[in-house]
């Protein structure tokens, strides 16, 4: 799998390195990042359809390989957590904005064709989304510290506030809110009173988190440190470390098969890790490229996001 910007890994026998060979993703010549007689690296270039793309060396030229590309399906937005599918397949997503900013729109969604609406305007600084069990949407605002609840025509209604700078948003089996307050503790919202659940290190980006099969509430929360972790929170706040080697995860969801899926998003270490259900080591779906977000929809679709631009795959791998 790839997006533009991410890596691509070719392996094979007798690839010649001087001069390095031509490698064409698609129709668009790719760039080589490393190369051995075994083994090439190339960047995924910009301009491609998406969807199962031919990767060709000029020196092959009938032989192919296929890949799974993700076709950009949202520009110009500004996501800092993961955008969210409703059960029509409906994908919403951001504009999130700097610290403040008053922007002509907060949310947009996005339709399965394509097209991209306005949804929500007049919402500061939407940060993390989240749907309930009656497919109502929530957005929680890192600005003023609240999460709001948006009706079908776009309108917005607190309920829930002072909850810190409030990033990451989840409800879990009995339809319970939890958020996560970036400066380190983790809330469980009872009518509109926020309960202290966990507490974990403050983050310089964002809490992001995500109910697992089990029930156990996932949490992701970016440090300035070299290396973060996954964290596992149980009903009863009991904190754990789930996956200790990335290197600044980000969004993180579980597709319908129960596998986690988290974005990790350090320079020359990001990615999309995938963990299969009972597994703590996890496999690398995407090399590279800035992302920020993944989600899972109906069908099998399955988003991921940039800070600027949400790709989609058709169907999760």
């Amino acid at each position: 799998m790839g997006v533009e910007g991410s890596c691509l890994m070719l392996s094979g026998d007798g690839f010649g390195v001087d001069p390095v060979p031509e490698v064409r993703i698609g129709s668009v010549t790719a760039r080589v990042l490393s190369a051995s007689g075994r083994a090439l690296r190339v960047a995924v270039p910009v301009g491609l359809d998406g969807g199962a793309t031919a990767v060709r060396l000029a020196s092959s030229p009938g032989e192919s390989a296929y890949v799974d590309i993700g076709a950009p399906l949202a520009t110009g937005v500004h996501q800092v957590d993961s955008p969210v599918f409703d059960r029509e397949g409906n994908l919403y997503v951001t504009f999130s904005g700097s610290r403040g900013q008053q922007v002509p729109v907060a949310v947009y969604v996005v339709r399965p064709d394509g097209s991209r609406e306005p949804f929500v305007t007049g919402l500061p600084n939407p940060t993390s989304m989240a749907f309930d069990s009656a497919g109502r949407l929530h957005v929680s605002s890192r600005f003023d510290g609240c999460v709001y609840r948006v009706d079908p025509d776009g309108g917005s209604t607190v309920v829930a506030s002072d909850l810190g700078v409030a990033c990451g948003i989840a409800f879990d089996r009995e339809d319970v809110l939890f958020v996560g307050d970036r400066s380190g503790t983790i809330m469980r919202v009872e009518g509109k009173q926020a309960v202290p659940l966990a507490s974990l290190p403050p983050s310089v980006a964002a809490f992001h988190l995500a109910f697992g099969p089990d029930g156990a509430l996932f949490v992701t929360a970016p440090t300035l440190g070299t290396r973060d972790s996954v964290y596992r929170v149980s009903s009863d706040g009991e904190v754990t470390v789930f996956y200790e080697g990335c290197g600044r995860p980000q969004g993180l969801a579980f597709d319908e098969r129960g596998r986690l899926h988290v974005v990790d998003a350090l320079a020359g270490r990001g990615g999309l890790l995938r963990f299969d259900a009972g597994a703590t080591t996890p496999e690398r779906l995407i090399d590279g490229g800035s992302l920020v977000g993944v989600a899972f929809g109906p069908g099998g679709a399955m988003a991921v996001a940039a800070a600027e631009t949400v790709y989609r795959f058709t169907s999760s791998p």
